[in-house]
Order: C-alpha cells, then sequence, then structure tokens
C-alpha cells in the first residue's frame, strides 16, 4: 500500500501486524512496553537512555491507571497526538494527527524500531517483527473517522465473538462488558474510566463522538446494526 503524504494536522488510521501474522504480544508485560513506547517515543528529542526509561522488567509498575513518570530534563515536544488505540495478539491499530513535520514517521520508525529490540532481545531471536513497514490510510470525511473509532475499539470482540463482524452478535451487553474489560485499548479513557489517559488525546475525538455517555450509546447501535455499515468495516481491515 503506498503511504498517502503525510500531512500536519491531519488524521490517519495506521496499523501493522506481526510478520507471517505472528504473535507481536505475548503477555501483559509485552502489551504494557508497547503502551509505554507510545507515550516515551512521541519526542522530538533523541530516545532517552535505557538507564533513565521506565524499565519493564518490573511490570507492577505499570499496573496504576497512569504510566510512571519519566524523570526528563526537558518537557516533551510531540510528533502526533494518539486519538485512540488498540493492541490485539498479532497486531495493532493507531489513530494518529500529525501536529509536527514528519511527526508519524519519525513517531513510527521509533516506535516500530525500540519495541522490536525489546521483543527480540526478551524472546532471543533475531530479525523483522512487522509485517513491512506501516500501513497508513488518510481519514478525510468524519462519519469515516466515527467509524474508525468504533472500529478500532471493537476488535478485541474478535477474541470471544467474532461473529460481531457479520451482524450475529447476540448479546451487545455482553460484549460491551467484555471491552469494558479490555484494558489494551483506549476505550476504557473513553468510556470514562481513566486507563491510560497520558498516552492519548481525547479532545478532537470528544468534539466529534460527543461525552462518554452520549459514545457508549452510539457505539452500542453501531453494534446493533452492524451489517449497515459492511463496506466500512471491510474497508478498515487488515486483509
Amino acid at each position: 500500500m503506498k503511504k498517502p503524504a503525510f500531512v500536519n494536522n491531519e488524521v490517519y488510521h495506521v496499523y501493522n501486524r506481526g510478520v507471517e501474522k505472528r504473535l507481536i504480544f505475548g503477555d501483559d508485560k509485552d502489551r504494557f512496553r508497547f503502551i509505554h513506547d507510545l507515550y516515551e517515543f512521541n519526542d522530538l528529542l533523541p530516545i532517552l537512555p535505557s538507564n533513565v526509561r521506565l524499565g519493564l522488567r518490573n511490570p507492577a509498575l505499570c499496573l496504576g491507571v497512569e504510566l510512571p513518570n519519566i524523570e526528563r530534563k526537558n518537557k516533551r515536544e510531540l510528533l502526533v497526538e494518539i486519538l485512540a488505540f488498540c493492541l490485539m495478539p498479532n497486531h495493532y491499530h493507531l489513530l494518529l494527527r500529525q501536529i509536527r513535520d514528519g511527526g508519524i514517521i519519525k513517531f513510527m520508525q521509533k516506535l516500530g524500531t525500540g519495541y522490536t529490540n525489546y521483543f527480540n532481545l526478551k524472546n532471543e531471536r533475531v530479525g523483522p517483527l512487522f509485517q513491512g513497514r506501516f500501513k497508513a490510510i488518510l481519514v478525510e470525511k468524519e462519519e469515516y473517522f466515527r467509524h474508525l473509532y468504533n472500529y478500532i475499539h471493537v476488535n478485541p470482540l474478535d477474541l470471544v465473538v467474532p461473529e460481531w463482524r457479520e451482524n450475529k452478535l447476540n448479546d451487545h451487553k455482553k460484549a460491551l462488558e467484555f471491552l469494558g474489560s479490555y484494558r489494551w485499548s483506549s476505550y476504557l479513557d473513553y468510556k470514562g474510566e481513566k486507563n491510560f489517559p497520558s498516552v492519548i488525546s481525547k479532545k478532537l475525538g470528544t468534539e466529534i463522538l460527543g461525552n462518554e455517555q452520549t459514545y457508549n450509546k452510539d457505539l452500542n447501535e453501531w453494534l446493533s446494526d452492524i451489517q449497515k455499515f459492511g463496506e466500512e468495516i471491510a474497508q478498515l481491515s487488515l486483509e
């Protein structure tokens, strides 16, 4: 897929998966590490030395609702706004708004390299972890923007009720309860529960999606009539 020209203040759906569809998140330590990297690498400044970065050899450091404070001499100079995210066993989805020239390219290079180095060291492997360079799609229409938030946040249903994609979801309440128990996306923060608030920027999403109550109602309605959005879902698929 040819990447779009990344323009400041535009929003992009960015995603990638493991090479040969392999697992890229094997346990909670991996997932915490990737989310920490979303925070840490979103900075114009070079990556801090490992001895002053967060050491995830002790995952208990990350069990709070906020990532631990990282001591810095300078305030972060953000490359992008992370509007939404979701981690799945063999892939991830990000919704990014570029706020600095070259921001998405710089951020994704640091993220991909940093997490791959961590994963390879932990698992005593070598070589690429991801299936080529990341994929990116420009979000041009507000309606598509709304679908993306929903699609990204309901992706975890693939783990328990994959038939949701075919509008064969019988228990919407149970599905939403599962999503509310899944930590590895930005859904909980948009639902009104602090999960990883230091990682994401909710301002733009809230302007379009409304408050927590409005968004939860909209997501439930979206799940209830998924066939109506079949074409949009097909466009959002990794396949």
